[in-house]
């Protein structure tokens, strides 16, 4: 291992030296105000271009100038102002502009595709701290001129692997492409996954069908940007064959779980047999497909909670779909009523009030069965069909209860009390 120089102190001295005198210079407010003009261009253009009304997204942000695309347009301006003001004056602040938008764009971009692949990661704010972080300190080392010497003595700093020189500074620069390429390619993979699910109905094949292509293209991109990332820090692909049958030993033995849930959910989405939207249960746990993972699948109960099911379960354990053949549902209640009910004159009625409840579907409609003899009085179930379970079951059961009991009270029945005698020997 190889140890670096000593920083040439002098040089940076100077660098610094020439820095300050251009901030100092006479027409720097003649620059600044330059600047704030092609800020106010800027702003103005991106604007006009979003309109009115439309949505937050990665290049126009929430507000204009929180997106990417306005970093990227005034620093297009300044790099304009710059080259045209150069041969009339110093450009001091003007070059020192270009560094400073530059790292905006980078950081703008990197949280916005972040942010955008992986909504529900709280990870991701501590990513783009760090982002943040690392671009900016960057900056202050490449505007005061240590960057290049610390990038020199990086150099120096050597290891021998596999009878190959390798610096530190060859492994920074193989991990800063590694996540240039694969920040594009998570943000090429989520615009394409937008695209293709757009207008997409819940339930339907065709969200399945989508849903196949946006993980497959994904999962391309990103197996493209390894690659482009290793042979962009000069690891030859060549010897990624020993890595690979290495990764295989991996999942034959400690990896083969979350392979098994990676191919669980290619079959799944193939199949079809659970789309989102669709209503199932699993385990006792009963709630609606929001989402199919690559990995997992997130499942919503209609009280809020969700569940994380890996999608290998999904496959090798029982699971009801109450809206795999047809959404509809069927659902029942029960009512008591005293001995002597005229049961010939109450039952349709009951089926009307029922029928007459907006969410019960009439086609099949409900009925009204005579179920058991009760000891207090005449047990009445009246089974009924709903089409959109996802919106609850509770509230159409209370729906049709307060009918039922609306129409034995116009009837002047009364659901018997339970009633015991108790003899003393």
């Amino acid at each position: 291992m190889n140890t670096p120089r000593n920083f040439d102190l002098q040089a940076i001295g100077e660098h610094l030296a020439e820095l300050a005198q251009a901030l100092t210079w006479t027409g720097t407010a003649l620059q600044m105000g330059v600047i704030v003009a092609c800020a106010l261009v800027a702003w103005l253009a991106l604007r006009r271009l979003r309109g009115e009304g439309a949505r937050p997204s990665l290049l126009f942000g929430r507000g204009v100038v929180d997106g990417a695309l306005f970093p990227a347009l005034l620093l297009l301006l300044v790099l304009t102002a710059r080259w045209a003001l150069a041969p009339f004056m110093p450009v001091g602040l003007l070059r020192l502009a270009v560094p400073l938008l530059l790292s905006l764009l980078v950081i703008r971009i990197g949280a916005g595709v972040l942010r955008a692949a992986l909504p529900a990661s709280r990870a991701v704010r501590v990513v783009e701290r760090s982002l943040s972080w690392v671009v900016w300190v960057g900056l202050v080392l490449w505007v005061t001129g240590v960057l290049p010497r610390l990038a020199e003595a990086l150099d120096e700093i050597t290891w021998t692997l596999g009878g190959t020189p390798v610096s530190l500074l060859a492994i920074i620069n193989g991990g800063v492409s590694a996540a240039t390429v694969l920040v594009l390619a998570l943000w090429v993979s989520t615009a394409i996954e937008q695209r293709l699910l757009a207008g997409a109905q819940p339930g339907g094949e065709a969200l399945s069908l989508r849903k196949i292509a946006a993980n497959a293209t994904r999962a391309l991109l990103l197996f493209v940007g390894v690659l482009l990332a290793l042979s962009a820090a000069g690891i030859p692909l060549g010897a990624l064959g020993v890595l690979g049958g290495a990764i295989g030993v991996g999942i034959g033995f400690g990896l083969q779980k979350l392979a098994a849930n990676y191919v669980s959910g290619f079959v799944i989405l193939a199949e079809r047999s659970l789309r989102i939207g669709d209503l199932v249960r699993l385990e006792g746990f009963e709630g609606r497909i929001t989402d199919i993972h690559t990995r997992y699948t997130v499942i919503r109960a209609l009280n809020g909670r969700e569940s994380i099911v890996p999608n290998e379960m999904l496959i090798t354990q029982r699971v009801e779909n109450a809206s795999l053949a047809d959404p509809r549902l069927m659902l029942q209640t029960t009512v008591t009523v005293a001995y002597g009910t005229d049961l010939e004159a109450l039952m349709p009625e009951l089926v009307q009030a029922v029928r007459a409840v907006p969410r019960v579907v009439p086609e099949p409609g409900p009925t009204v069965q005579l179920s058991a003899f009760a000891a207090d009085g005449l047990e009445l179930t009246i089974p009924f069909w709903i089409a959109d379970p996802e919106n609850g079951q509770g509230n159409v059961r209370s729906e049709v209860n307060l009918a039922i009991l609306r129409t034995l009270g116009a009837r002047g029945i009364e659901i018997p009390y339970p009633q015991r005698v108790v003899r003393q020997g």
